[in-house]
């Protein structure tokens, strides 16, 4: 699996998202690649899934068939991991 942590330049905030999911992804025994980028970058790269702000959530999902989680709390573990787990659910199907 590839998970993309989005945000507007690629290297602030996405980098803190992405090592948040970088911690859930272990915890859950994940086989995953979770990389940062920017907004531009996000939309011409193919993921399962995509974690970014809810200003940018509408913008990213026009532009990809995978789903967009909206994260408000980068840091925050718990809710990082509920968004991964939403996602999870739904390749159970």
């Amino acid at each position: 699996m590839k998970f993309l942590a989005v945000c507007g330049f690629g290297v602030g905030s996405s980098m803190v998202l992405k090592m948040t999911l970088d911690k859930v992804v272990k915890e859950l025994g994940i086989d995953a690649t979770v990389e940062n980028t920017d907004i531009a970058t996000a939309k011409a790269t193919k993921a399962d899934a995509y974690f970014t702000s809810a200003e940018l959530e509408k913008d990213l999902e026009q532009s990809t068939d995978s789903p967009v989680y909206p994260i408000k709390r980068y840091m925050n573990k718990d809710e990082v991991e509920e968004a991964l787990k939403k996602y999870l659910a739904t390749k159970e199907d």
